[in-house]
Order: structure tokens, then sequence, then C-alpha cells
């Protein structure tokens, strides 16, 4: 999904309007500025709101200002919506509610939320509508949070941890930032993303590259294991060496998989030994040679690896064939 372009900072006012029509061109204004959405206000008189928008690259700065009011992103406003962000949401002047997913917030001021407009929302400003609203491209949020779905419409504590440092920079972003750049345009929404992806906790997606390389670093540390496995006490160290990686190195890459060291080379020498032990050309081999040949010299080690691995002890398991 491309960005949307501006070449500088556009607004929106119900202030060029009468008061009786203020409510529906803020509607309007809002469906342009964002995404099709309903409104109502509490305001029955008085009624006042603007936008300024501008555009940091990939990343849309809108400031909002105004009355108190309830926005619905409702099932007929997804059908009507020709293209989809996420909204990164902050308050710095009192608290307000937003529910999306089943999920529903009470924020204070500088706590932030993530919301998806792909799937209906509605918040509530009770007292007025100031707020910093971050408009971001799906796949540059997909990019540095690995699992958006499982934090959208939850809150983003503004005032400790990471949450505080997103809350800090997100705030220090305006529209008028947006043209005049202190930085170029890309550290800017590095920035904010890195900060986003350590506010939910969350690891940064690996790049294609990445997991290309890391795929390679499995490749060869299982190869080495395979060749291996045979030798009595080889180490995760001894691997790491003939790969010429540090040791935390593979047992980064193993645990990124969800795998680790001893449950690799455990898997390959009891998968020898059930051969072994089913295959009656190796019955001259006695069940302590049999933990010899794969690695496991001491024998009650290995008795205790076949009832994990095979169910039952080696003697058992030949028997049982």
């Amino acid at each position: 999904m491309a960005a949307r372009t501006t070449a500088g900072i556009e607004t929106w006012s119900t202030g060029l309007v009468e008061p009786e029509r203020r409510l529906d061109y803020w509607i309007g204004a809002v469906c342009e500025c964002f995404l099709e959405m309903d409104i109502t206000t509490p305001v029955r008189s008085g009624f006042d709101c603007s936008i300024e928008r501008g555009q940091l690259d990939a990343i849309g700065i809108n400031r909002v200002q105004g009355s108190a009011q309830h926005v619905y992103r409702r099932q007929a406003s997804l059908k009507r919506s020709a293209t989809d962000y996420y909204y990164l949401l902050c308050k710095t002047d009192n608290e307000w509610t937003a529910m999306q997913s089943g999920r529903s917030a009470r924020l204070q001021p500088f706590d932030l939320m993530l919301l998806d407009s792909r799937r209906c929302y509605e918040f509530n400003f009770p007292l007025t509508s100031n707020t910093l609203s971050l408009e971001v491209p799906i796949s540059w949020v997909e990019s540095w949070i690995s699992d958006p779905d499982a934090h959208i419409g939850r809150r983003i504590d503004g005032r400790a941890g990471w949450g505080a440092a997103l809350s800090t920079f997100a705030c220090q972003l305006t529209p008028q930032l947006a043209v005049d750049r202190p930085l170029p345009a890309q550290i800017l929404t590095d920035q904010l993303g890195a900060l986003l992806a350590l506010a939910y906790g969350s690891e940064i997606p690996a790049s294609p590259s990445e997991r290309r390389d890391a795929e390679k670093l499995l490749d060869r540390i299982a190869g080495a294991i395979r060749l291996r496995y045979a030798e009595p006490g080889l180490t995760a160290a001894d691997v790491a060496q003939q790969l010429r990686v540090s040791e935390r190195t593979l047992h980064r890459s193993l645990n990124n998989a969800g795998l680790t060291f001893s449950g690799i080379l455990n898997e390959y020498r009891m998968a020898v030994a059930r051969r072994m032990l089913s295959e009656p050309r190796f019955d001259h081999v006695g069940v302590g040679g049999i933990g010899l040949r794969v690695g496991l010299s001491d024998p009650s080690h290995f008795i205790r690896q076949c009832r994990k691995h095979l169910g039952m002890t080696p003697a058992a398991f030949r028997r049982q064939r």
C-alpha cells in the first residue's frame, strides 16, 4: 500500500462554516483526512474542531484539536473504504476510552493505542478531541512488530519504560516537523518503529536476507551435529568452533527456531539407536555397545534416553520388534 503524499501542511477547520453545519462538515473532513467513520458529539452548541496534517515519508502526522466526540468505525464504513492503515493515537490533556477486537481500555494522558482500520473500533473523547494520530501503512507496522494482532486495542503505558520513550518521541511529531525536517525522514520513522517494537516488547521481524542467513546457519549446525553425533561429550562449543561462530550465536540461532543443541543432538543419537536396535544385523552388538556407537558412553544414561525417546529400555525395545 503506497503512503499518501502531501507537499505541505493540509488543514481542515469547522471555523470555516456556520455553527449548525459544523458537525456534518467535521464528519466529512474526518472521512477525507482519515477513513470512513461515524461521529456523534455531546456538545449542543459551540462545537468546533480542526485537523492539521503533514506527511513524513510513509507516516501521516495528524493533529486533531477540538470538542468532545464519540467516533465509530462500523461494518458499513469498512466496506466503503478503499485504503487501510494502522493508527497510533495519543492524547496528552485528559483521559479517553477505546475499544477494538473485544479489547476495551481507559487511557490516561500520554498513553498510546494502536488501532487497525480493517476492523471495527470506537473511541470516546469525553472532554476534548485533542489527539496526535499517526497514520502508518500496514506493511510498515508489520516490518516492526512480529504479531500486530496481539497488540491492537491494547494500552501502551506512556509514563513508564519504553512506552514513556515512545510517547515522548511521538508527541514531538507535528505536521510542521514533517515539512521542516530536522533529520532525514527515514531516520525519524525508523526511530518511531524501533520504539514501538520496544514498547510492545516485540522482536523486530527479520529481513528476508537475515532469514536466509539464519536458515543457512541452522542447516550448518544440523549438518555438523549429524556428522559428529557419535562423539562422546560433544558440546555446543565444539560445533560453534567448527563453524567459526560464537557459542552465543549458535544458541541464539537455535532458540529463535524453537530448538536446543541438546535436543537436536539427542534426536540424532536416538534415531540411530532406534535403527540399530530394530535391525537383526546389529544383534551381535550389546546394548552398551550401541550406546557407545551413538556417543553415549554411560550405559545408564543411554537407558534413560531410550526410556525418554523410545518409551522403554533398549533391551525391551529390541525384544519387542
